[in-house]
């Protein structure tokens, strides 16, 4: 027998001989208002040497982002015997131990502490008052085939008189709530919200499946819903419903926590997402309607990214690395779902949903980078992308997969109406792609060319080329055919864009990328510069800080004020700048006025944005 045939069978059978019984996983989160959790965890184990992971890829995250830096206090014991342990030299996530002769269970300890310095699971998780676990922040897992043939038994204590959410079916006995045994997959797939002040919403729909709006805070005030939001939100179900033609989940919930203690963001997961936002969300009128995209946007993973996954990301275990290149379809097409959906159940007007497709338009056209860097890219080096400096993000580009995947699908979409005299859309696309049969989590696993033949059984057409074209192009031109075929074209003036002013209001900043070259926050400071633009030819560099302008003291609406003014004026714009400890003047040579993304109406052209915002079915 081979040495190395042997060697994988011996780990075959210890594998096998872990999976004989479920692991226990016991978390204590009643000090999770202090950053805090405990684990206990009971290993069914044989004796010899042993590995055990903590898990580093995570779903959804597209990176090597398990938080590890939050794992403390890691003890473990045989019949309370400490046994000792090593670390993978290499594999910094990859634990090392013998287990003693006659032993077949090992006993796990370790605490995680948060935050622990990152993005998504990895940033701020917990408040005074609520908090969100991610399972995987607090387990491990012994070698196996993938982690569907790991079975969990967990269980949670939370804080006396919180409340908890979670697409685990689960019973409080006692202190404390025992969940259904399930996959190792699907625990980390079931993240827990918990809070003093939680509130569910029932959404009524047409799907047959349970859909719960679970809402946490630090206080009761931002709980309170207008009286028509959870009706605005079963038709948000139901276009989704009717978009993909089935459901794959037994339930979903969404876990919206509000609250400005903790990380900000939306992560998918096949029967619940954790969505995260500022704590005035909902009661504030001018974030309220913009809500609707991430929760969308979050909702549609359910069918792009959980039921169908591109094959580099739909790995067997977290140890396992994964590969972006078809992130332009799993968040790009996403994103454009994620922005249409709202509109077409009402939760957008046109006019909302005309401004974010000009903004996302407007800030790829500033990306300076895609000159050098082809779109395709942003998506194969996703994980050096996400968390990347804000400084130079124009020339070096971001995540730019999910914006420019809105032009590229809306460009998909309006061709195929054309190809079709509109008698197919990228509706059919969907159904085809996402469909299938409903009621229960589901992985089909799909690379380019299985989108391409999806393509084409709609209507032929040489998608390999049309998308390759788009992945590939350094253009410095953002493509934006799918804008002019669909009736309309990017222009700019000095009217606000809705979805700029929220991005405004919300990070108190001026948005000036597309008159000065840069954004300035309420207390100056600079954001990105944008290569070529006025402010970069005049020297402004990003983090500096702006101090006067035009020998008046700082403010964002003086600064707003003087671009507004810059068209009747000869002179530069004078700012005094700090940078480093060191003050300068620097003059911007602009008299262009404000400038703003919109979207125009091109005269004799049917307006095929009106046509994809309306319903399928009933609202």
């Amino acid at each position: 027998m081979h040495k190395r045939f042997w060697f994988a069978l011996v780990l075959c059978l210890v594998a096998t001989s872990v999976l004989a019984a479920p692991i226990v996983i016991r978390v204590d989160a009643t000090q999770a208002s202090s950053n805090v959790l405990h684990a206990h965890l009971t290993i069914p184990v044989h004796p010899g040497p042993l590995a055990l992971f903590y898990p580093k890829w995570i779903p959804g995250e597209h990176g090597p982002t398990g938080p590890i830096n939050g794992l403390t206090g890691l003890k473990f014991t045989v019949n309370g015997t400490a046994i000792p342990w090593h670390r993978d030299p290499v594999e910094m996530y990859e634990f090392h131990l013998d287990v003693p002769a006659g032993a077949s269970a090992l006993d796990v300890d370790l605490d995680f502490l948060s935050p622990p310095a990152g993005n998504f699971t990895g940033g701020s998780s917990s408040s005074p008052r609520l908090a969100v676990l991610s399972w995987n922040s607090v387990l491990l897992y012994p070698q196996a085939a993938s982690s569907d043939a790991l079975q969990y038994e967990p269980s949670l204590r939370i804080p006396s008189g919180w409340k908890y959410a979670t697409a685990l079916e689960g019973q409080a006995a006692g202190d404390e709530i025992h969940f259904e045994t399930v996959s190792l997959t699907t625990l980390v797939d079931s993240p827990v919200q918990m809070g003093e002040y939680l509130k569910k919403i029932d959404i009524p729909n047409d799907s047959g499946y349970r859909h719960t709006l679970n809402l946490a805070s630090d206080g009761p005030f931002a709980l309170e819903t207008p009286p028509d939001f959870a009706a605005s939100y079963s038709r948000l179900v139901n276009q989704a419903t009717a978009l993909f033609g089935a459901n794959h989940y037994r339930h979903y919930d969404w876990l919206l926590t509000l609250s400005d203690l903790v990380a900000h963001f939306g992560l998918e997961h096949h029967e619940s997402s954790d969505d995260r936002v500022n704590e005035r969300t909902i009661t504030d009128p001018a974030l309220r309607p913009w809500l609707s995209t991430l929760m969308a946007h979050e909702y549609v993973h359910s069918w792009n990214g959980k039921y169908r996954r591109p094959a580099g990301l739909a790995v067997s275990n977290y140890d396992k690395p994964m590969t972006g290149e078809l992130l332009w379809v799993y968040e790009g097409l996403t994103n454009y779902l994620g922005e249409m959906l709202p509109y077409r159940a009402g939760l957008l007007t046109a006019e909302q949903f005309h401004d974010l497709l000009a903004s996302n338009a407007a800030e790829m056209a500033e990306h300076a980078g895609r000159t050098w860097r082809p779109l395709i890219d942003t998506a194969v080096g996703a994980q050096i992308l996400y968390g990347s400096p804000q400084a130079g993000v124009s020339w070096r580009r971001s995540t730019d997969y999910y914006p420019e995947g809105t032009l590229i699908w809306l460009d998909v979409d309006m061709t195929i109406r054309s190809l079709t005299s509109g008698k197919k859309s990228l509706n059919d696309f969907c159904r085809v792609f996402y469909g299938g049969s409903s009621g229960r989590p589901e992985l089909h696993p799909y690379n380019f060319d299985d989108v391409v033949k999806a393509l084409n059984s709609v209507v032929a057409h040489d998608w390999r080329s049309f998308l390759d074209q788009r992945l590939t192009s350094l253009s410095p031109t953002p493509p934006l055919g799918g804008i002019e075929q669909a009736g309309w074209s990017l222009v700019y003036n000095d009217q606000p864009n809705l979805a700029i002013a929220r991005v405004e209001h919300l990070g108190h900043s001026a948005d000036l990328n597309d008159s000065l070259g840069f954004t300035a926050r309420n207390d100056g400071r600079i954001g990105d510069v944008i290569p070529n633009s006025p402010a970069a030819q005049a020297g402004i560099v990003s983090g500096s800080q702006i101090i006067a302008v035009d020998g008046r003291k700082f403010s964002t609406e003086e600064l707003r004020d003087v671009v507004k003014a810059s068209t009747a004026g000869t002179q530069p714009i004078e700012l005094i700048v700090e940078s480093g400890g060191f003050y300068t003047t620097k003059r911007i040579a602009y008299h262009g006025g404000i400038r703003y993304p919109h979207l125009e109406r091109v005269t004799g052209k049917p307006d095929l944005l009106e046509v994809l915002g309306k319903p399928l079915g009933k609202l």
